[in-house]
């Protein structure tokens, strides 16, 4: 088949990079010259912490997928480095612990260290806390360079090409017409927009049940010791669905969260980048319109609390930024995934899973529609 993307960010390219597998010859277009969404504004996580019942099957195959993807392209940077959730009172402990007695911890790859424990497994985590629970199984890609380095992998196969600053102005029957005057016939057509929901996708599907989410993250200059696992605090428990529980209640209801914390919708996580570099955050406002500039607050509070777990000061601050994703506002759909007419589909909403998720939603889509 001829199957045309619309999109260079990780729904799009993992999507490409299934129709590849599969033998069908597949032009992608994306608007800019680089992907410059949620897809290179993130942690580059697999994150596998956390994850609700519904959806931890697939969040284990698309892990399974991203192993598999780092053996074939190195520069995905794939490293099954795990992380560790720091715990710094009674209440976070206590949600750990119930959490690691449930039947499914071993298929998390949970366990509970103690502070000798977590030090032994990351021996740059000299500071406060008082216990760790660690996944396993959770791992890191390098979020900035595995879509070109997809992209060339895909390239070497004859059956893929690229156009970057390629803007799409409209669908007719399976046909994709660009702003450079060129028609791409296709028999198949995935729109993979992410956070945009307007303009084309909106004029083919219609409005559709998703949201826009906003996040600020840093990075900060390389850290001269080795992060040897992605770290996380227990705000995390908080906001994943997979540590929902009567520990997690009572947590809420004795322990109230800090104020800019709260008011931001805050998790502490932190993987250290190939260079050594930091990247640390997160915020969450759902709210539009959103702000065009940061708030220093979250990113002050952040550095006091990966301060506090390192025991030292962190590196200077080498970049902030902002991004914004699409989430599904159904809580029970890991994506919205729509047919507006024969031959094209929208794919869009995975929320702050898209980079853990892609390959899986990729591969899931490609046995839905039949390719």
């Amino acid at each position: 088949m001829r199957v045309t993307i619309v999109g260079g960010g990780v729904l799009g390219t993992a999507h490409a990079f299934e129709a590849v597998r599969r033998g069908h010859e597949v032009v992608q277009l994306e608007r800019e010259t680089e992907a410059r969404g949620a897809t290179v504004r993130n942690f580059g996580l697999v994150w596998i912490s956390g994850r609700a019942n519904a959806e931890l099957a697939m969040t284990l195959r698309s892990r399974e997928l991203w192993e598999r993807l780092g053996a074939k392209i190195p520069g995905i940077g794939f490293r099954a480095a795990g992380s560790l959730t720091l715990l710094r009172t009674p209440g976070e402990v206590a949600v750990a612990e119930e959490v690691v007695a449930r039947a499914d911890a071993e298929t998390r790859g949970f366990a509970m260290l103690d502070p000798d424990q977590v030090r032994t497994l990351n021996p740059v985590l000299r500071g406060k806390y008082l216990a760790g629970l660690h996944c396993s199984l959770d791992a890191a890609v390098e979020s900035r360079q595995a879509m070109p380095a997809i992209r060339d992998y895909m390239a070497a196969t004859g059956r893929y090409t690229f156009h970057a600053g390629t803007e799409v102005r409209g669908v007719q029957a399976s046909t994709v017409l660009d702003d450079r005057g060129q028609r791409h016939g296709s028999d198949l057509v995935l729109i993979c927009a992410g956070a945009a929901h307007g303009g084309l996708v909106r004029e083919i599907a219609g409005d559709l049940p998703v949201r826009r989410v906003r996040l600020q993250m840093m990075q900060t200059e390389p850290l001269e010791e080795p992060l040897t696992t992605a770290i996380a605090d227990g705000d995390s428990f908080r906001y994943y669905p997979g540590f929902a529980g009567e520990a997690l209640d009572a947590l809420r209801r004795s322990e109230p969260q800090d104020a800019v914390a709260e008011e931001h919708h805050m998790q502490l996580l932190c993987v250290q980048r190939l260079h050594g570099g930091l990247t640390i955050g997160d915020t969450h406002e759902y709210r539009e319109p959103f702000a065009f500039d940061v708030t220093e607050g979250p990113y002050a509070y952040l550095v006091d609390v990966v301060e506090q777990f390192l025991g030292r000061a962190l590196p200077p601050i080498r970049q902030r930024w902002a991004g914004v994703y699409s989430q599904s506002v159904d809580p029970d759909q890991l994506v919205c995934r729509t047919t507006p007419e024969d031959g094209v589909w929208v794919v869009t909403g995975p929320g702050g899973r898209g980079m853990t998720l892609g390959p899986a939603i990729a591969e899931q889509s490609a046995d839905l529609i039949g390719l």
